[in-house]
């Protein structure tokens, strides 16, 4: 992708000739120049392209999840992009999650061809063409409404790409309109990244829908809820030691008056779904009053088909959880000696298929001989299997296949974010005047789920209550791609990210199991991969105009 931007032909193969489907951006071969510049049609087909290149966390890696790049999962295959983050190995001529790039500067635009396209009452001039102002009224002053709600989420979409790109990169080029003159940008600093992204949010704010309730054609575009989740998330990443070297507390202020704008909206009404589990399969994450945005996609197998154990037939195996991260979900009751999987917190029954536990229709049994034999050729080397996302036994070889939407804000993580900043900004404890409750409450609010329910934490200070809000996050969001990046904002990556990636070897024991801990596989994380490197190709292509990240 060269940062140039675009001639006009390139953005009219973005564009539909239907407005049925906002993520519709097939190219109606047709269409010239004259009448996409008279058809108004076009307004909500430029309107709907800048949707097309969103992030979809199901197949970010190997067609899979981002979780085998972190201490979260190890990926079976023995050719997988990931060990060039697990060995450390990215370049400038390897950096696996590029594609990203590209498709977020695509993204970014065909968000400011559409916002050119309609600027200086063009939008509306369109939308008047061919039409009886006086009996087609409602219709008219309907599309006024969503040529409105249009402009301000291309700002939003905008919001997003450069937080995705200033998560992998630091600092990028801002492009900030659509123009045809070769000029190269370039790269500003992170610093001005984050700037520029609270600005588009807080300038467009007031013109989002709170929901789409009464236009459920709508539903998949951005909301003020989803402008502001991704304006927390910034600053809480913008407060991190990673970019915030001198503990500034402003900065950590920022974050938490940026999410408690989310929690003191009166207007807005989101809650965490009862049920953990069963929120993250199919289509729930739709209905639910925990989702602030989620990413759709076409009903599939593929997540089923790159997850099931190897023994279910049609299943790979894929992205197989660590025992670094299993070994983390706490104990609520007595443990269990013959059972280290009994009485932990619930969510590792929701998320994460261990061994004895019921799954596509039997026992899961990995010892020697079982159903699930850890030396059956890409079994699991971890002794486990992802569960979190997937529908239980779909019938692979008869094609069925399940909804999966990609949750990239949730109501959780919010909660989890304030809980974060506000403690590192007051303390556990303290409630500024203007601020919804404290740090402690809002990391309790998650805790408190009815299916999750977990004792009050007790931790009493700064210092020791960070460490409960790093856990509770690693619990919380596993599998979600956050844990890599929140390993990198921390500083804690160089700690982590070294440590060999562990597993249990399962063997039979009486009419029971036992469990040795293993080493599957080492882990290299270096100092300078703390952002990724932009390939050489690109910095070509910028005429050496954009800066490569430090030891690249």
């Amino acid at each position: 992708m060269k940062l140039r931007n675009t001639i006009f032909a390139f953005v009219i193969a973005l564009v539909s000739s239907s407005c049925s489907d906002f993520l519709d951006t097939s190219l109606d071969r047709n269409q010239t120049g004259e009448t996409i510049a008279t058809n108004r049609g076009t307004v909500w087909a430029f309107g709907n392209a800048f949707y097309s290149p969103l992030g979809y966390g199901f197949g970010t890696i190997d067609g899979n999840i981002f979780a085998t790049c972190s201490d979260e999962a190890q990926q079976t295959a023995a050719s997988s992009n990931a060990i060039y983050f697990n060995k450390g190995m990215l370049n400038e001529n390897i950096n696996p999650l590029f594609t990203y790039y590209n498709n977020y500067y695509e993204g970014i635009r065909a968000a400011n061809y559409f916002l050119d396209y309609v600027a200086d009452g063009k939008g509306e001039e369109l939308l008047a063409q061919n039409r009886n102002l006086v009996t087609d009224r409602v219709n008219y002053e309907r599309d006024l409404q969503s040529l409105a709600w249009y402009k301000a989420e291309a700002h939003v979409a905008k919001a997003y790409y450069y937080a995705e790109l200033a998560k992998m990169y630091g600092g990028v080029p801002i492009i900030e309109s659509f123009v045809n003159d070769g000029t190269m940008v370039k790269r500003s600093s992170y610093e001005e990244v984050v700037a520029y992204i609270v600005k588009e949010i807080d300038d467009h704010k007031a013109e989002l829908a709170l929901n789409w309730n009464d236009f459920t054609e709508r539903e998949g575009r951005f909301t003020l809820g989803a402008a502001l989740a991704i304006k927390a998330r910034v600053l809480l990443y913008a407060a991190s030691p990673l970019h915030n070297e001198s503990n500034d507390p402003a900065k950590w202020e920022a974050a938490a008056a940026a999410a408690n704008e989310l929690l003191s909206n009166t207007e807005l009404s989101y809650s965490l779904a009862p049920d953990y589990g069963s929120y993250f399969v199919g289509g729930a994450p739709l209905t639910s009053p925990e989702t602030i945005y989620a990413v759709r996609r076409a009903q599939s197998n593929t997540m089923e088909a790159n997850n099931y154990p190897i023994a279910t037939q049609g299943g790979k195996s894929g992205a197989t959880p660590t025992h670094n991260l299993v070994a983390a979900y706490e104990y609520v009751g007595t443990p269990d000696p013959s059972n280290p999987y009994a009485n932990r917190d619930p969510r590792l029954a929701a998320s994460i298929v261990t061994n004895g536990s019921n799954w596509n229709g039997r026992t899961i049994d990995q010892a020697a001989g079982g159903s699930d034999d850890m030396s059956r050729a890409n079994a699991s080397r971890t002794g486990y299997y992802l569960k979190k996302f997937l529908t239980d036994n779909l019938n692979l070889t008869q094609g069925q296949t399940a909804q999966h939407n990609w949750v990239a804000y949730r109501w959780a993580e919010v909660l989890l974010n304030y809980a974060e900043a506000m403690n590192e900004a007051f303390g556990p404890d303290a409630v500024p005047a203007g601020y919804a409750m404290s740090a402690r409450q809002a990391l309790q609010q998650v805790r408190d789920r009815a299916s999750v329910n977990l004792p009050a934490v007790t931790a009493a200070d700064k210092d020791s209550f960070r460490e409960v809000v790093k856990h509770e996050r690693r619990i919380e969001l596993a599998f979600e791609d956050h844990r890599y990046w929140d390993l990198l904002r921390w500083k804690d990556a160089m700690e982590v990210l070294n440590r060999p990636v562990l597993g249990v070897k399962v063997t039979k024991e009486g009419e029971g199991w036992n469990y040795e801990v293993t080493e599957v596989a080492e882990r290299i994380f270096f100092e300078k991969n703390y952002y990724l490197p932009f390939l050489r190709s690109e910095i070509e292509n910028s005429n050496n105009t954009l800066e490569q990240n430090p030891q690249y």
